[in-house]
C-alpha cells in the first residue's frame, strides 16, 4: 500500500510544479511541447474517477492497493455475446478508456499486461479509437494509423508481458512520440492527427489482466 505521507508528498507537488519537466517523477522531458498543463493525475488510491474513465465491453475493473486492475467480463455477458454473434465484444480481454484526452497531449503512466503471451493485435494502446494502434508482440511494436490507412513496425521500444513499463506518449499533429522505459522512438507521418478523437484505449489479452497506475495526462502548449 501507499503511504498516506507519499500521497501528501505527491499530491502538493502536483498542485506546485506544472511543467511536465518538473513534474513527473522520472524527469520526463517532453519533446514536442515546450509547455504543458495538466488535465488529470491519478494513483488510484479512491473509488474509479468515471469523468475520465469508462469500461468497455462489460469487463471487470477493480481499484486494489492503489493500481487500477482490469480483467474479462463475467461468464454470463460472454455468453450472451456469443449467442447474439459478437464475439469479438464479449469481453474475453479487459477493455477501458481513457477519456478527456486533449488533441496535443502528453500522457505518461506505469502499464502492466499479463496473459499466456501475445496474440495477433493484442495487447495494444489505441490513441484516439481505431486511429493511432500501437500493437505489442516480443519482436516489434507497431503503429497502424487508421486501420490500414499506414502500418510503421519498429524493433523498439518493446513492451514486455507480465511487467510493469513506464509509459510516455506525446501526439501532435504529424507527429507521435512513444517512450517504454526510457528507450523511445519518434514517429511522424501526416495522417497523425487527434482531430475529432479524444481518448486513449486499453485492451489487454484475452482471458488476461491489464494494470494501470501513476497516470498524468497533460495538454500539449
Amino acid at each position: 500500500m501507499k503511504s498516506q505521507l507519499s500521497k501528501s508528498l505527491l499530491s502538493l507537488a502536483w498542485i506546485a510544479l506544472t511543467p511536465l519537466s518538473q513534474a513527473h517523477s522520472a524527469d520526463y522531458q517532453a519533446e514536442l511541447f515546450k509547455n504543458t498543463k495538466l488535465v488529470y493525475s491519478d494513483t488510484f488510491e479512491g473509488a474509479l474517477n468515471t469523468e475520465f474513465w469508462e469500461v468497455r465491453q462489460s469487463s471487470t475493473w477493480v481499484i486494489k492497493d492503489g493500481v487500477l486492475i482490469g480483467s474479462q467480463s463475467s461468464k454470463e455477458f460472454q455468453e450472451k455475446m456469443v449467442a447474439k454473434g459478437d464475439k469479438a465484444h464479449a469481453g474475453f480481454k479487459p477493455v477501458i478508456w481513457l477519456k478527456k484526452v486533449p488533441e496535443n497531449f502528453v500522457c505518461t503512466m506505469r502499464v502492466r499486461y499479463d496473459g499466456k503471451a501475445y496474440t495477433r493485435g493484442f495487447p495494444l494502446i489505441d490513441i484516439g479509437h481505431h486511429i493511432h494502434t500501437l500493437t505489442f508482440s516480443e519482436k516489434a511494436t507497431t503503429l497502424t494509423i487508421k486501420k490500414d490507412v499506414e502500418k510503421i513496425p519498429v524493433e523498439a521500444p518493446l513492451f514486455s508481458l507480465h511487467t510493469w513499463h513506464d509509459v510516455a506518449i506525446e501526439l501532435k499533429k504529424g507527429a507521435l512520440i512513444l517512450t517504454i522505459d526510457g528507450i523511445k522512438h519518434r514517429f511522424n507521418s501526416s495522417h497523425i492527427d487527434m482531430t475529432g478523437q479524444a481518448q486513449i484505449d486499453f485492451k489487454g489479452i484475452d482471458f488476461g489482466t491489464c494494470k494501470i497506475d501513476d497516470v498524468r495526462l497533460f495538454e500539449g502548449l
